[in-house]
């Protein structure tokens, strides 16, 4: 058993699990943050540019609603009084998102590639000081002077 654990030990202590876990964890939070974009600023602008839909509210009952209930035929309110709902609606706005996170995602990405690519690159190297004295005689031959 004590092997095992020692296992488990040198595998913990690699970078790897470690960098796993932080990346779920900060993984998580961004995700909060994208999330918090495109259902707070995204969503309501495409809700506004094609007039104001709420696709959360396309819906079709799958059952009857209940006798004596007079509230709002909302989706959220047939839910809580036990309404079966083939919600479309819903899926055409998880999907809406999904679009919108992806193109966010791809973006950064891309943004992050083009500034690593950019970091990456090697520095030219000096012009060595020959190569500088002979542009500078070849220049000088092409004018005249002396």
């Amino acid at each position: 058993m004590s092997g095992f654990f020692k296992e488990f030990k040198e595998f913990i202590a690699k970078g790897n699990a470690m960098d796993l876990a932080i990346g779920v964890i900060i993984g998580a939070a961004f995700g909060k943050i994208v999330d918090s974009l495109v259902k707070d600023i995204f969503m309501p602008v495409i809700s506004r540019v094609v007039g104001g839909l709420d696709f959360s509210n396309w819906f079709i009952a799958l059952g009857d609603v209940p006798a004596g209930y007079n509230g709002p035929m909302t989706y959220e309110a047939l839910t809580k009084a036990g309404v079966p709902l083939f919600a479309y609606g819903n899926f055409v706005t998880v999907a809406i998102n999904f679009l919108i996170l992806a193109l966010i995602i791809f973006l950064m990405v891309r943004q992050i590639n083009r500034l690593k690519n950019e970091a990456d690159k090697p520095a030219e190297p000096p012009t060595p000081e020959e190569v500088v004295l002979l542009r500078e005689i070849r220049d000088s031959l092409k004018t005249g002077r002396s």
